[in-house]
């Protein structure tokens, strides 16, 4: 049984991904997962803001005794709040290349083209496979057009894919008024893979203390529904490789996005509430499926469930919606 696929320009022994999360903070836990099936992982994300800081930090103590010090340091948290800095970061990417065998990508969260751009080429440097950028940029400003979003995003690749050559992937969310569109413009920037779907998360309210309350809750199965359906509209209309992420738990989820025509599936919820061996049973499982319903590979069950074989996909998608309301019943 084949389960082999390409992604980014890499070939990966199965489509299980490790997302990036908290797992690959250690270098064991990188190796459980290579143990476990893993055919790559994306490494915790290194955030602008952390760059900014060491710069500003570096700044203050060359300057320190003089009137240059700048108040916009006091804006971030302290270096020893992050895990990593980001020479330890580069210094971790080096650590888990010589630890194992699966691709390692590194992930790179910020807004501009700040330093943290350029950092793409030490990062490339230090030995990662690829570069996946998470743009995780929420509007606030109604004077902001939805064009000036898009250009965030087009910039952002355009200075990473000239400064490496390693592929680069660009993780989007789910908000943008044509994500087919978009997803196109990308596409014809030679963007290597497109990851749906980036979750905002949401803050509650503490009503004692009457404060924001930063929440993370953890996805769940019923989430991939949303990278699914984009994912089968996208399948056969760009040239990037497809990495499906959020509310994937189970080889049945993993099965189901591979039809609609993902090349890899990214795991993360499922491994925080189930540990890291959860690579061998979604393996296993789905092993059992293909073997019981006669698939001899990942490759011919990709796509069989996406819009290329559907004329009208727009009209496709009202029809399904149509009947979804008039046959439910509570």
């Amino acid at each position: 049984m084949d389960l082999t696929t390409n992604y980014m320009g890499l070939k990966l022994k199965n489509p299980l991904v490790a997302a990036a999360s908290p797992l690959s903070y250690e270098i064991d836990n990188i190796k459980r997962m290579e143990e476990a099936g893993a055919a790559a992982v994306v490494l915790y994300s290194l955030f602008e803001e952390q760059i900014k800081q060491e710069a500003l930090a570096l700044h203050y103590y060359t300057t320190k005794g003089t009137e240059s010090f700048a108040e916009s340091l006091t804006y971030f948290p302290e270096p020893e709040t992050y895990h990593l800095g980001p020479e330890e970061y580069l210094e971790h990417i080096r650590k888990a290349k010589a630890a194992v065998d699966l691709p390692v990508i590194a992930s790179l969260n910020g807004i501009t083209r700040g330093g943290w751009i350029d950092y793409a080429r030490k990062v490339q440097q230090a030995g990662a496979d690829g570069i996946e950028l998470n743009v995780y940029l929420l509007p606030t400003n109604p004077a902001v057009e939805g064009g000036e979003i898009e250009s965030v995003y087009v910039n952002i690749l355009a200075a990473v894919k000239s400064v490496v050559s390693i592929p680069v992937a660009m993780k989007l969310n789910p908000f943008f008024s044509s994500i087919p569109n978009f997803a196109h413009k990308l596409d014809q920037m030679d963007v290597d893979a497109l990851v749906l779907f980036n979750r905002f998360y949401q803050p509650d309210i503490d009503l004692e203390k009457l404060e924001v309350e930063p929440r993370i809750k953890l996805s769940t199965p019923g989430s991939m529904l949303l990278p699914m359906r984009w994912i089968a509209i996208l399948y056969g209309h760009v040239r990037a490789s497809l990495a499906a992420t959020t509310g994937i738990h189970t080889a049945e989820d993993v099965i189901k996005t591979l039809m609609t025509g993902a090349d890899v599936t990214q795991l993360c919820a499922t491994l925080l509430r189930n540990g890291i061996g959860q690579f061998g049973r979604i393996l296993h499982d789905m092993e059992t499926w293909m073997d019981e319903h006669e698939y001899a590979s990942v490759a011919q069950m990709k796509g069989s469930m996406s819009h290329c074989a559907v004329a009208e996909p727009a009209a496709f998608e009202r029809a399904n919606y149509m009947k979804a309301l008039s046959g439910y019943r509570s």
